[in-house]
Parts: C-alpha cells; sequence; structure tokens
C-alpha cells in the first residue's frame, strides 16, 4: 500500500468518527478514556509485533513534556466530543480545524517565531470566516451552536497544546511518541472517570460496545499506524492537501449521512477556515507532516 493511499485512508477513517462517536451514550470523559485504553493498547501491539524496542530512558528525558501533551490530547477529545453533542458535525470539525491558526498565534510566546504580516492576515482571515459560523447558526431545534462551536475551539486549543508540547520532544519517532501520548492520556483519564461517572460499560448495549470498539480500534490505532507509516513515504506538502480529506469528510458525514442543516453562509464561513489554514501551511514556511489528526 503506498504512502498516499495509507495517508487518505487515514482521513477517511478521522472523517467518520462523528458517526460512532453519536452511537455510544457515555459521558464525553468515558468515552475519551475508552478511546485512549483501546488504541493504546493497539498501538503497543504494533511496537511489539515490528519488534521496535521501547526507549524507556527517552521517555524518562523527555518527561515533562510527554506529561503535558497526553492532558492537552485527552482534553482535546473530551471537548470535541462535547462539541458534536451540542452543535453539527460540520460546525465542531471546521471550529476543530481552527488549531492551525490558533498555532501561529501562539507561536511568537512559545517559539519566539516573527509573526508576519502575511501570517497577521491569514489569523485575521481565519477569524472572519469564525465569525460567519457563529453569527449564522443561533440556535435551533436540538443544537446550542455558539456552545458546540465553542467547545470545538476549546478543543483546538488543547489540540495546539499537545503540538507545541510534541515539538519540544526529542529522540522519540512519530510512533512511539504517539503511543506514550494515548497511555499518559488513558492513566490521566482513569482516576477522574472513576471517581466521577464510573467506568459505565454495563449500561451499553452491543450496538454501543461495537461502535465504542471501533472507535477505539479502527479511529485511534489503525487510523495512526495508517498516518504515520503513510506520511514516512510523502513529502510533508502532499501530507497538508491530503489532510484536508478529513473536514470534507466529515461535513459529507454531517449533511448527507447524519442529515445535519447547514447554510450557504455557513459553508463559506467554512470554506474562509479551512482557507487559512492551507494557506498557513504553504505560504509561511516548512509544512509539518504531523500536525493534524483527531
Amino acid at each position: 500500500m503506498s504512502g498516499k493511499v495509507k495517508v487518505i485512508l487515514s482521513m477517511l477513517i478521522f472523517g467518520t468518527l462523528s458517526i460512532f462517536v453519536r452511537q455510544i451514550p457515555m459521558a464525553t470523559t468515558q468515552i475519551a478514556f475508552y478511546r485512549g485504553a483501546l488504541g493504546s493498547i493497539f498501538l503497543v501491539v504494533t511496537l511489539l509485533l515490528k519488534k521496535e524496542r521501547i526507549p524507556f530512558q527517552l521517555i524518562r528525558k523527555n518527561g515533562k513534556f510527554l506529561l503535558l501533551s497526553g492532558f492537552a490530547v485527552g482534553a482535546n477529545w473530551i471537548l470535541l466530543f462535547e462539541a458534536y453533542r451540542y452543535t453539527t458535525v460540520s460546525n465542531a470539525t471546521i471550529s476543530y480545524y481552527f488549531q492551525p491558526v490558533i498555532l501561529t498565534m501562539l507561536a511568537p510566546l512559545v517559539f519566539k517565531e516573527a509573526l508576519t504580516i502575511k501570517k497577521i492576515s491569514f489569523v485575521l482571515l481565519g477569524m472572519f470566516g469564525m465569525v460567519f459560523i457563529i453569527g449564522f447558526s443561533g440556535s435551533s431545534a436540538g443544537y446550542d451552536h455558539p456552545i458546540g462551536i465553542g467547545f470545538g475551539l476549546a478543543a483546538a486549543l488543547f489540540y495546539a497544546i499537545a503540538i507545541i508540547s510534541n515539538k519540544k520532544v526529542t529522540g522519540l519517532n512519530d510512533l512511539h511518541l504517539t503511543a506514550m501520548t494515548l497511555i499518559i492520556a488513558t492513566v490521566i483519564l482513569l482516576p477522574y472517570v472513576l471517581l466521577t461517572t464510573g467506568l459505565g460499560t454495563s449500561q451499553l448495549a452491543v450496538p454501543s460496545i461495537l461502535s465504542l470498539l471501533v472507535l477505539g480500534v479502527v479511529h485511534t490505532g489503525i487510523a495512526y499506524v495508517l498516518v504515520f507509516s503513510g506520511l514516512q513515504k510523502i513529502e510533508g506538502q502532499t501530507f497538508a492537501v491530503l489532510s484536508y480529506i478529513d473536514p470534507l469528510t466529515a461535513v459529507v458525514v454531517s449533511t448527507v449521512i447524519l442529515q445535519e442543516p447547514i447554510s450557504g453562509l455557513q459553508l463559506f464561513g467554512g470554506a474562509l477556515v479551512l482557507a487559512a489554514t492551507f494557506m498557513n501551511e504553504f505560504f509561511t514556511g516548512k509544512v509539518p507532516k504531523t500536525e493534524q489528526v483527531e
């Protein structure tokens, strides 16, 4: 299987995430915990099958950044799943894809990078797009769009924090880094889940259990293995282009499969956000390969 095919498959998988989250009648903290636990098991088994040595010395060396990344990823999942409950999948996903714009705004503080006129223009374009999405969503039957979009933006912020933390990690390859991040997120979520909602598996029917397994094994374990093995074989800009299959798939899922409403002005706002992200990646320097996965 070529690198492009692996990345395309992974993005299609990420784009259908919401279908299965919507089928699991659990608290978002519980869903995030099981996603992390199942994904961690799958990635650890993958590493063992590939006979890759786990670099414990490097893990200890990067401990504080791995802890921050794991915490941020766990919070990111919880907030994204909450966004799915309050707004449409289209709104939640596009809000989540505001992450590169947030990272650009944080870069001068964290990485001491200059905030150029070009970067500022892309940030403003993304903000302008969010105004269209929020301003023309309002509240409708079964939704509270401003709250849902707020959760999506908060998820994007925590994903930006995870990206910043991961950039500080040295010596670990992408698969080791992802496995450790998921393990740490799961360990952090476990006591919170036990003290608040409990594990909650006894209340699940068979279809919900199957959705949870698909979320953990397919949308986390298999998807991450595909994306990280695929990106090793393609250029960063190619990956950046293919990564937009994820939000486009999510919009199709939202409007066609879930039959969720979306207006032309909201679509226009979403297009502006994605355009700002795309131009920020392509016209402000070297394109990173692993910045946006769900």
